[in-house]
């Protein structure tokens, strides 16, 4: 009986392991890409910058000089879009704006039009625009058009 229990609780214990496997690829499009890609994706905001699975990017107002603002609990909220290999460019974004900032961590954040990039955590699926127009960590958060500003429209 008592190998029955133990049994019992270290499938229960491999079975929430899988359930934590289950829910961390939502968090696989807020880790380093190997092969960071930016594309354009064309929503109710007109069209607008995504990574290379569709979600969408953001830039932070409070970023100035190429280099990220937000760390800490900003980060936890907005992760940049850091890339361990070189961005490139998908139909319709200009490659010469794709460029790279480094992070106080070390790690490299994707830059478009002088904008470091960042997802949106509320945003769970591609195309979502969540963030848009957002104010939070002492600025407000935009859509990035393929011409490297912000999209200032709801």
């Amino acid at each position: 009986m008592r190998s029955r229990l133990i049994a019992t609780a270290v499938a229960a214990v491999v079975g929430s392991c899988g359930l934590v496997a289950g829910i961390a690829p939502a968090q696989v499009a807020h880790t380093a890409a190997a092969k960071a890609r930016l594309q354009v994706h064309k929503g109710k905001l007109g069209s607008y910058i995504v990574d290379a699975k569709g979600m969408t990017l953001y830039l932070f107002e409070k970023d100035k000089g190429g280099k990220s603002s937000c760390s800490g609990a900003c980060a936890k909220a907005w992760p940049p879009y850091t890339t361990s290999g070189t961005a490139s460019a998908g139909t319709g974004v200009t490659a010469s704006k794709i460029a790279g900032t480094r992070r106080q961590d070390g790690s490299t954040q994707v830059t478009y039009g002088g904008h470091p990039l960042y997802h949106f955590v509320k945003d769970t699926r591609p195309g979502q625009t969540a963030g848009q127009g957002a104010t939070a960590f002492g600025a407000s958060w935009y859509v990035v058009a393929p011409s490297g500003n912000k999209i200032d429209k709801s």
